[in-house]
């Protein structure tokens, strides 16, 4: 497949995961690490899976190893914030657009992806009943302007900044993330017992 028409996932799970009490990308959801059920949703659609890690590098590895197109790359200046994760997932895609999503937003399905793909903008953010979520969805012609940007920038004014486009979609999910032991409870009752 060329290049320009090559999709590629971010999931940035490189945080030490301090409010909720544990490393979130191994939290079990249905039986299975909350890291790979945000692979699932995005695995069919997207030719190959960056998994940016940082703390607990090697336990984040050991999650993701055996699945296949998933490749778990590592920023070293985790501690200085999310962009420099969100920097280190972009400067590895080699695809003509990628999706960049948190790992701690497991639930997106997969027609949410098909939806922004569909979608003719350089950055394209899911929104759902006026309030916009994730995944982001990055043509890679905009990912040299964000890769500019300074560590300590956040990801949401460095959107805002070059301009995105919000596209409706019907699905919740993409709003719910795990940032507390009870966001995680409520979601792993979404989940029937394996």
């Amino acid at each position: 497949m060329p290049t320009e028409q090559r999709i590629e996932g971010v999931i940035l799970a490189a945080g030490s995961s301090f409010r909720a009490g544990a490393f979130k990308p191994a939290l079990p959801l249905g039986g299975k690490p909350m890291v790979e059920r945000c692979i699932e949703g995005m695995h069919d659609i997207c030719g190959r899976i960056i998994v940016v890690g940082g703390h607990e590098f090697e336990r984040l590895q050991s999650l993701v190893q055996d699945i296949d197109g998933v490749e778990c790359v590592q920023n070293v200046a985790y501690q200085k914030g999310m962009f420099t994760s969100v920097k280190t997932g972009l400067s590895h895609v080699r695809g003509g657009r990628c999706f960049v999503l948190p790992v701690d937003i497991p639930l997106v399905p997969r027609r949410v992806y098909e939806k922004l793909l569909s979608a003719d903008a350089e950055i394209v953010v899911p929104s759902f009943q006026g309030r916009n979520g994730h995944p982001v969805c990055c043509s890679s012609t905009v990912i040299p302007r964000i890769l500019r940007e300074p560590d300590e920038a956040s990801f949401r004014d460095v959107l805002r900044a070059i301009g995105f486009r919000a596209v409706p979609v019907d699905a919740e999910e993409i709003l719910i993330d795990v940032d507390t032991p009870r966001d995680y409870e409520r979601v792993q009752q979404m989940f029937p017992l394996p």
